[in-house]
């Protein structure tokens, strides 16, 4: 695999960024490129995501976790299922204002998110290590997943980490017309924002779930 060098990876993740109309500081642009020279060194012994190639890790990770930025309010979030913390790690850099937790039961993948921790210098992190069955925290302003499960899972592994008032953020492909024909009783669809996201095939969704 050719040698692709830092000004390279700066440049696509700054055309991306453009092209999502997104405004980020350099500091922020710096730390999401420090972030993935971290996963990219860390993939390498561990495993922590079948991307290999560094441009397509811009796009399929970087990119399409900053898709979701314009979505993200309230003062704490979750990101379920996070593996090397996608999209929490990102989330976090953009919001240094807001507390943000990442959730994963992968031991890898959370070890691998606490050194990301440690070297972005990410106070406003919280990394846990469990399944999320299993978890039971003040609940949260939204709950975020990026393809971690169907929408009726999702929901009723997570519900007890949503505020009564808080919002579902599932990142999907397809617009999924079964999944939401399948939603738990008593919740539903919000709104549905179509991603546009440069660089990766196929079709982005993110859905807005909430109680009725």
């Amino acid at each position: 695999m050719q040698q692709i060098s830092e000004q390279q990876l700066e440049a696509a993740l700054k055309r991306g960024v453009a092209s999502l109309d997104l405004n980020l500081s350099d500091e922020k642009i710096n730390k999401l490129i420090s972030y993935l020279n971290l996963l990219i060194k860390w993939n390498k012994a561990y495993n922590l995501t079948a991307v290999r190639d560094p441009m397509e890790m811009v796009n399929r990770h970087l990119i399409d976790s900053l898709s979701v930025i314009p979505y993200i309010e309230g003062k704490r979030i979750i990101d379920v299922g996070s593996g090397p913390g996608l999209p929490g790690i990102p989330i976090a850099i953009c919001y240094p204002e807001m507390s943000v937790t990442t959730l994963d039961s992968n031991g890898k993948k959370t070890r691998f998110q606490l050194q990301a921790k440690t070297e972005l210098g990410l106070d406003n992190l919280t990394v846990i290590n469990k399944r999320v069955e299993s978890c039971d925290f003040e609940p949260f302003d939204q709950v975020i997943s990026r393809a971690f499960a169907s929408l009726e899972d999702m929901i009723n592994w997570t519900h007890q980490l949503c505020n009564k008032d808080g919002v579902f953020l599932a990142m999907k492909g397809l617009y999924p017309e079964e999944e939401l024909s399948a939603l738990p009783d008593g919740y539903e669809l919000k709104i549905c924002h179509r991603l546009n996201v440069p660089g990766t095939e196929g079709e982005r969704h993110l859905l807005v779930l909430g109680r009725r």
